[in-house]
């Protein structure tokens, strides 16, 4: 063989390795991202679970989150909301409660400025479902809690068919059948390499609250109303996931990630499932 024609293929070849490498990476969300100064830096996830159950799935998901190379590093610290889940500035408060049969399994809410600054989030399981035959089990509570979290870094779902692909950020479901299974129950190679992208570069200032100084007071840009959500933005083919913007007063944005039951994207999966009852 000429040595051209080695050249081409060889070329060739690495442009495959590099685009079968980059496949899985391409979920951030909307670009969003918390502004900061350092390559690395540190979350806090402010623990308002009820139970020690729940408290155990976060800390596993704040570990797992963490074993990565990751830009974003993650510490569970005490939480400074309440069954609301208002959002504090710089965290991302995570909790849980019998938030009703509204439908949603769990959400992730994030507070932008900018147009991608992440400046506050918060991350709500919803027991009402929780406490139920189908969804009360270790994995599908561990999958749900990764993911959820994991929205208020900035990343958005690797695929919405419920397929798995054996990361939390997909929407396999644990249940049933599969309630035995640990599939999609942690991040994979995929998830880190997408943040890497994500926080590639550095901002001028920071909006990640230092570890050493908590925030005085939660925001009230978060509500348990779905009505507060604003408008729908998107929806998955089949119904379990929407994602919903609203502007603020202040100039800010709320969006909003919603996971919602096998039941409710079953009955209608085009539908804005807010009105579905």
């Amino acid at each position: 063989m000429r040595k051209s024609s080695v050249g081409v293929l060889a070329g060739a070849a690495l442009v495959a390795i590099v685009f079968a490498a980059g496949l899985g990476a391409t979920h951030s969300w909307g670009g969003y991202h918390w502004a900061r100064t350092t390559s690395q830096f540190t979350l806090k996830l402010g623990n308002n679970m009820t139970s020690a159950d729940w408290q155990s799935h976060l800390a596993q998901a704040s570990s797992d989150w963490n074993s990565g190379n990751s830009p974003v590093l993650t510490a569970v610290v005490a939480g400074q909301s309440n069954r609301r889940c208002a959002m504090v500035a710089g965290t991302t408060q995570v909790c849980n409660g019998k938030y009703g049969n509204n439908g949603w399994l769990g959400l992730a809410s994030i507070n932008i400025t900018g147009g991608t600054h992440i400046t506050q989030g918060s991350a709500k399981m919803n027991d009402t479902y929780f406490n139920t035959s189908t969804y009360n089990n270790t994995n599908e509570r561990q999958h749900v809690v990764c993911q959820e979290v994991a929205h208020t870094f900035g990343l958005d779902h690797q695929s919405t068919d419920g397929s798995s692909q054996n990361t939390c950020m997909d929407y396999f479901s644990n249940t049933g059948a599969n309630a035995g299974s640990t599939l999609s129950t942690k991040p994979n190679a995929h998830d880190f390499q997408e943040l890497g992208i994500i926080y590639q570069h550095l901002d001028s200032t920071t909006t990640v609250a230092a570890m050493t100084a908590l925030a005085a007071s939660g925001s009230d840009v978060d509500s348990d109303d779905p009505n507060s959500w604003g408008q729908l933005a998107s929806q998955s083919g089949n119904g379990r996931s929407s994602t919903y913007e609203r502007f603020n007063r202040d100039g800010s944005q709320t969006i909003t990630h919603v996971f919602w039951t096998i039941e409710a994207a079953a009955s209608c999966p085009s539908c804005d499932h807010r009105f579905d009852r």
